[in-house]
């Protein structure tokens, strides 16, 4: 609810900066308050010095046959009268833009950005027209002249039995196996009156059948831009949801332990992040915009998104698994996917893969990048702040919200000070506003002080050992193959130069200082030379 301040009502300013103008660009937002009779910034009781011909009763009449399209109800003029100075200020409350339709005054729609007005920019003009109408179902529309040979038998298959794993304790769960394919769809709440559904031909339909869906579209594209590679993938997504996340690249990466010697390996996504991340963008996807899903897949990040905004509260309202999304774009698609255990609906999804992505010390999913038309979900696959990483494996223990604070850190979003201050007396942040960063005395936040410095040490021991046995084994090693073998090695977080510097420092250790006894040697100088253990004097 948004509020302005204003010393007088300007009833016949130019437009952009009367009455009238904020109001439809107070509607156009979430609605809000205007208060007439107090000085902007100071706030300071001014009261009203000129009403004209204005009354609290007329002016809601004028307002009115001003801005188009501004609801009736909830505009209204409150009057507030200081007790000192007897000063006479308005309230004048601003209800909402109606559903898909933006306030006009001066003939032009408004919007605040910033401490100013602005016509109606593209992406706000574009998000109240295509904002989700209560009571309003797109995806629960049937399709003309389709059949169930429209269907993918396969699918149907898959649905069934995802759909009995799903529903195996309730007390009809015996008699699925008995129904024919109409009875269990309408079951299954996704065809209606045996009558074939727009969620039905997303869901199920054969490839074919998205020409009979009123865009003509829908449509995942997997796409990694660096090796300019791509794959459409279209109904049904019941199937093919799964299809596109078997290609997307998925090899091992290592992280390291502050206290440990051995590095934890894990696959770089998990599957069931990305596939409920996926079969999100499919329930909340905006079908009558005719756009498509894409997944990008880029160096250590994958960027899943669809078409219109996040529908219920933000994102992060749901981190904690402690809001209920109370509607849905598309409610019947919706309700189909979570019978076939394709989505969760009471509010745990997020969370679920919040909590995944915790338990794998990588930087948590976000929707960074969202607008007010398209929803983008972020999967990390590599660090960010290999601090965090560490923290995440010393202190299982933390509190879910601070491991959020403590992830919005490493991504330089800003957090509150009350949130800071408790990082703070836990010694987990370091630095000043606005440039705080995760705390990078892991050791010390764990008691390992001592345990950290020997680990390091027997870090470097063991990568030592590894190259004077390869070149025991080969007698001599170029100084490429050396670099290949340990670059394989040691952790991702490194970079490649940072690696080259490693490598580097562990041979000029080998060669001045050795290991029990044993140094190396370089047999030649110059880009051929290859190294051997050194020759003990004759």
């Amino acid at each position: 609810m948004e509020r302005v301040a204003q010393p007088e009502a300007k009833h016949l300013g130019p437009p952009g900066e009367d009455l009238v103008s904020y109001i439809s660009a107070i509607a156009n937002m979430e609605g809000g308050c205007i208060v007439i009779g107090v000085q902007d910034k100071t706030l300071a009781v001014t009261g009203i010095q000129d009403f004209a011909d204005y009354t609290p009763e007329n002016a809601v009449h004028r307002i009115l046959g001003k801005t188009p399209g501004l609801p009736t109800v909830g505009l209204r003029i409150e009057v507030l009268r200081a007790s000192d100075s007897g000063a006479t200020s308005w309230l004048v409350h601003v209800p909402r833009h109606a559903p898909r339709q933006p306030v006009l005054a001066h003939g032009k729609a408004w919007q605040r950005l910033g401490d100013s007005l602005v016509e109606l920019q593209a992406d706000r003009h574009s998000a109240i027209l295509t904002e989700v109408i209560d009571g309003s179902d797109w995806s629960a529309g049937v399709v003309p002249g389709a059949t169930l040979a429209d269907l993918d038998p396969a699918a149907i298959a898959k649905a069934r039995e995802k759909f009995a794993a799903k529903h195996q304790q309730e007390h009809w769960a015996a008699d699925i196996a008995g129904w024919d394919t109409a009875e269990f769809l309408d079951r299954a709440k996704i065809t209606r009156h045996r009558q074939i559904t727009r969620t039905a031909l997303i869901l199920l339909g054969r490839p074919e059948s998205v020409a009979l869906l009123p865009s003509g579209m829908a449509e995942m594209l997997w796409k990694v831009p660096d090796e300019r590679v791509s794959k459409h993938f279209g109904p049904p997504f019941i199937l093919n949801t799964t299809a596109l996340g078997q290609h997307i690249r998925n090899p091992n990466i290592k992280l390291f332990p502050a206290n440990e010697l051995l590095a934890v390996e894990l696959p770089r996504y998990d599957t069931q992040v990305v596939l409920e991340g996926l079969h999100n963008c499919v329930a909340h996807q905006d079908y009558e915009q005719g756009a498509r899903i894409i997944v990008l897949e880029t160096p250590g990040r994958l960027q899943l998104t669809n078409h219109g905004r996040f529908v219920d509260g933000q994102p992060e309202d749901y981190y904690l698994g402690l809001r209920t999304p109370g509607k849905y774009r598309n409610p019947w698609l919706a309700h189909a996917m979570n019978n076939v255990g394709m989505i969760d609906k009471s509010g745990y999804g997020i969370r679920d893969m919040v909590a995944k992505q915790r338990k794998r010390y990588l930087p948590l999913p976000d929707y960074e990048c969202s607008t007010l038309t398209q929803t983008v979900f972020n999967v990390y696959g590599q660090a960010i702040d290999e601090n965090f990483s560490k923290l995440l494996m010393e202190r299982s223990d933390l509190p879910l919200e601070q491991v959020i604070w403590l992830d919005r850190v490493q991504k330089k979003v800003l957090i509150g000070d009350d949130q800071c201050a408790v990082l703070r007396k836990a010694k987990l942040l370091d630095g000043r506003k606005p440039k705080y960063f995760v705390s990078a005395n892991i050791a010390a936040l764990t008691g390992l002080q001592a345990q950290y410095t020997l680990n390091k040490g027997l870090d470097d021991l063991h990568f030592k050992k590894l190259i004077l046995a390869h070149i025991k084994k080969f007698k001599s090693v170029p100084a490429k193959d050396l670099r290949t073998l340990l670059f394989a090695k040691l952790p991702d977080s490194l970079s490649d130069a940072q690696k080259q510097s490693k490598v580097k420092n562990l041979l000029t250790a080998l060669r001045t200082q050795g290991v029990d006894g044993v140094k190396i040697e370089i047999d030649s100088l110059g880009k051929n030379g290859k190294w051997r253990i050194q020759r003990t004097p004759s």
